[in-house]
């Protein structure tokens, strides 16, 4: 037997779905390098393709050398938040940016909906405001998942974290409410945006993109909520029986998510490509390692000035609609 009880056969398998999926998930990435035709596209790829080695490697890691694995699992929980940017950012990207998307829609609304829990609402405008609360609605888990990572760590040193405890007295049912709700908006945010720019969005073949991520990110994290209530429920051992068992789920499940990055976001339809040539491997690596669209982009989102200049952007677009339908007239005026 392994840690808490857990078979050893069990670790075996997790041993080979970790390096079966960090094999394939390198191999992919270096693919995607060599035909960087589409830098725009490509980084967010790249940077969402590397969840699978992170996710597996930190979960084996938690799996064999559990006293730290509060750690494995902060840095495994926090770049769930980067993969929920980059997803929102690639789809962005795919329609021209917000300023397309805006010109796109223009005039169009959202309806009231069962299955979108906006019955109760009057129709939504899909306009910069709509595009930017999608956006922000999944900045706010981008931000906020790092912090709740940090006072993770602070509250464990203390004494007052364990993963599973749901006693009022620790902090991790405190901790779970919230990240439940952080995820919430996040996931709600992305599905209004999928909605909303759905016709947009078909030509990129969205939907397998859409359910590998959200499976991933969301359906891992309530995976290992109804483990640890299985633990309190006493149909697992104890919580770290659970939580072994979770990272042993964890790192099958990686395998099977790499060989479903080769079909949602493959390399193919990038060789060759005629829009632009490859930089080479590493200048391909460093552009899709650089940040500086995540600090910019975080720095309008939440900038007050940032209305003003979507609200200027729609005046703008609405009255270059009003000249292009006016013609002539509109200058004569």
């Amino acid at each position: 037997m392994g840690h808490g009880g857990v078979p050893i056969y069990l670790y075996v398998i997790a041993f080979f779905c970790t390096c079966g999926a960090i094999a394939l998930s390198l191999l992919h990435i270096y693919r995607h390098l060599l035909n960087y035709t589409e830098p725009t596209f490509q980084r967010y790829i790249v940077r969402i393709v590397f969840m699978v080695p992170v996710y597996a490697l930190m979960s084996f890691l938690a799996l064999v050398i559990p006293m730290g694995s509060i750690y494995f699992d902060s840095i495994r929980e926090g770049y769930e938040a980067w993969v929920i940017y980059n997803f929102l950012s690639l789809c962005l990207a795919w329609v021209g940016g917000p300023g397309a998307v805006v010109l796109s829609l223009s005039g169009r609304i959202l309806k009231p909906s069962w299955f979108l829990m906006t019955c109760c609402l009057p129709p939504l405008p899909l306009d910069g405001r709509f595009i930017r609360k999608c956006k922000q609605g999944c900045l706010q888990f981008v931000i906020l998942k790092p912090i709740l990572v940090v006072l993770t760590l602070i509250l464990y040193e203390k004494g007052k974290y364990k993963d599973g405890n749901f006693s009022p007295t620790q902090s991790y049912l405190y901790l779970t409410i919230i990240y439940t709700i952080s995820y919430t908006v996040a996931l709600y945010a992305l599905a209004l945006f999928y909605v909303a720019c759905r016709d947009l969005l078909q030509p990129f073949n969205p939907v397998p993109k859409f359910i590998i991520i959200k499976s991933v990110v969301f359906l891992t994290y309530w995976q290992g909520v109804l483990v640890f209530l299985a633990a309190k429920s006493g149909f697992i051992k104890d919580a770290d029986e659970a939580a072994q068992l979770q990272n042993i789920i964890i790192c099958v499940e990686m395998l099977l998510a790499a060989l479903g990055h080769f079909y949602a976001f493959p390399y193919k339809e990038y060789a060759g490509a005629n829009i632009g040539a490859s930089r080479g491997l590493s200048a391909s690596l460093a552009h899709a390692l650089m940040l500086n669209d995540f600090y910019h982009d975080t720095v309008h989102q939440v900038s007050p000035t940032s209305m003003s200049c979507g609200i200027v952007l729609h005046t703008y677009i609405t009255c270059s609609q009003t000249r292009r339908r006016l013609g002539p007239l509109y200058d004569y005026m």
